[in-house]
């Protein structure tokens, strides 16, 4: 495995992959299941990407969704911090607006000195969940504005990592702790902005930050944003030149049908949220079983066509042909399944399929 630290950014390929591989998992919970082994799987594949050579380890926040454990990032790294040992561990992402700059800057700056050299912070600007519930984490009905001040927002928390307000700025006396202010060489860490569409994209290029799409919730708008973002690009002290990480939605089974079976248990839980009805991930008989609408089925159809799935070999040779499409230089996997054991095996199949060495 390569030393992530010579480059907080850049990830470097193992065996076979074409591009460095990275996973975002979203500690899922199945019916039937618990936070509890949901979490204790997101440890799991933490564990194992790092023995194979994953570059990095992402959770993303959520809120108010059953079928999703992941709604404190910064707790969750903590854990998965003290579990692991060498690779990157980061947030994919810290919804921004839901929160004071301050605070994810002292989070973040907790998490660097627990892991030196080891965290990502990425940043979204969506809220990472409905707008009652937005609107109770930020205690504003005012939504919109939130997303619109995200630059604002993103400058201010840059300003807290490193300790640079300007002299007669009203935050010019105020530290974030643990951060600069306290001495020592240690760096902060780097920050990704990620996005569904074209805002983050050009925002990322006119910085010189690294860029992280969502192509696997929004497949349609990747190569544009991808696009925008290196036509966008401006060199900075982060960055020479662009760098285009994609979340991938894809999951691997001994047999295509086992695989066919966890994937649509996610398309049924992606139904019911995107129609106002959020639970936990349904069993695969469940999902099996139902009745889907001709509506509900062209929406499924549509969501699986999005999911490579199937056995090794043939997620292999999706994510290669993805990965030729779009050009993306860093490939980010995400397994959503019902059962934790399928999301830990999904990952493993694919580290074989790539001939990625095992440090066990």
């Amino acid at each position: 495995m390569a030393d992530d630290r010579n480059d907080p950014i850049r990830g470097e390929a193992g065996g076979t992959a074409p591009v460095p591989l990275s996973v975002l998992d979203l500690a899922t919970v199945g019916a039937g299941g618990s936070s509890t082994e949901s979490l204790e799987a997101t440890t799991r594949i933490a564990r194992l990407a790092e023995d194979r050579g994953f570059t990095r380890f992402w959770v993303a926040e959520h809120h108010s969704m059953p079928g999703v454990a992941s709604s404190s990032p910064a707790v969750l790294l903590a854990h998965l911090a003290a579990h692991t040992r060498r690779i990157r561990l980061g947030s994919g992402g810290v919804m921004l607006p839901n929160h004071a700059p301050l605070v994810i800057a002292e989070q973040f700056g907790t998490l660097e000195a627990l892991a030196p050299g080891r965290i990502d912070l990425g940043l979204g600007r969506a809220p990472g969940t409905d707008g009652a519930t937005a609107a109770a984490l930020r205690r504003t009905e005012r939504l919109r504005e939130g997303a619109d001040d995200f630059p604002q927002q993103l400058a201010e928390l840059t300003r807290f990592l490193d300790d640079d307000f300007p002299e007669g700025h009203r935050y010019a006396r105020i530290h974030a702790v643990p951060g600069p202010v306290q001495g020592g060489t240690g760096g902060r860490p780097p920050i990704w902005l990620l996005g569904s569409s074209g805002f983050s994209a050009q925002l990322a290029g006119t910085l010189g930050l690294p860029f992280a799409f969502a192509h696997h919730f929004s497949a349609s708008n990747t190569i544009p944003a991808l696009e925008l973002y290196r036509e966008s690009f401006r060199p900075s002290e982060v960055l020479t030149e662009p760098y285009a990480l994609i979340g991938a939605s894809a999951l691997a089974a001994e047999e295509e049908r086992e695989a066919r079976r966890q994937v649509l248990s996610g398309a049924l839980a992606m139904l019911r949220l995107r129609t106002g009805r959020p639970g936990l991930v349904p069993a695969p008989e469940e999902a099996e079983a139902y009745a889907f609408s001709a509506a509900e089925r062209e929406f499924v159809d549509g969501w699986l066509s999005n999911v490579i799935h199937g056995t090794p070999e043939t997620v292999r040779d999706g994510l290669d042909e993805l990965v030729k499409r779009t050009g993306a230089q860093e490939l980010m996997i995400t397994a959503n399944a019902h059962t934790p054991a399928a999301r830990v095996r999904s990952y493993a199949l694919i580290a074989d399929s790539y001939a990625l060495p095992s440090a066990g």
